[in-house]
């Protein structure tokens, strides 16, 4: 199982020591997945300045989960300072951002992954279906860290392995051994894992216990 360490955090200090513990396990080639939050879409705010990623000057590849309510406003800048995969909300596009965020993905190299909250409906998700290959379900409500795993997101899961066999689907949110067996029965291919992992005594033995399932 793919498994990636997410750093939710409200301010930047927070983001340097969650990078300081990636650093004691991660390869060199890794993932890290870093949530923003803009309080519009989200109850909360977490920290996503694109212009202070490069200081950090890590070796990892980088996604961002931008759970933001105008995301081609923040795609230019994320992409500008290094992410590799950006994961964008279905709720908050329509046919003509789509096309201009994806127009920017391709002129630059960059994955688009297409995410969607546990209580949008499938439905929701049909007219993109055929244009994105990476797909993200979110197990708890946006925004805030340490929430418990929605059982019913599964099905959306497995609608999404249903429809291609191929996709890349990524279950992010209440993430533990338990349920990462649940996401990987129902199709999924990728985990995010907040506090499961930097939480943990030995962030280094959960990571490993999660690739194990």
């Amino acid at each position: 199982m793919e498994v990636i360490p997410a750093i939710n955090c409200l301010d930047l200090e927070c983001v340097e020591e969650k990078i300081r513990i990636c650093n004691t396990f991660l390869p060199k080639d890794g993932w890290i997945h870093l949530d923003v939050a803009d309080a519009r879409f989200t109850f909360n705010k977490t920290w996503g300045d694109p212009s202070l990623w490069l200081k950090f000057k890590n070796h990892f590849y980088l996604e961002v989960h931008l759970m933001v309510e105008e995301p081609l406003k923040a795609v230019g800048e994320w992409i500008e300072s290094g992410a590799k995969r950006l994961i964008i909300h279905v709720e908050t596009i329509n046919p003509e951002t789509v096309a201009q965020i994806l127009k920017m993905s391709r002129e630059r190299g960059i994955e688009i992954m297409l995410s969607s909250n546990p209580y949008t409906d499938k439905e929701t998700l049909e007219p993109y279906l055929k244009i994105f290959s990476s797909f993200q379900v979110l197990s708890v409500n946006p925004g805030y860290t340490n929430q418990p795993f929605l059982p019913f997101t599964l099905e959306k899961v497995k609608f999404l392995r249903d429809f291609s066999a191929s996709a890349k689907i990524e279950v992010d949110g209440g993430i533990n051994r338990g349920t990462a067996k649940l996401a990987k029965a129902a199709g999924a291919t990728i985990v995010a894992a907040a506090s499961y992992i930097f939480d943990a005594k030995e962030p280094k033995k959960a990571y490993e216990s999660l690739q194990r399932v």
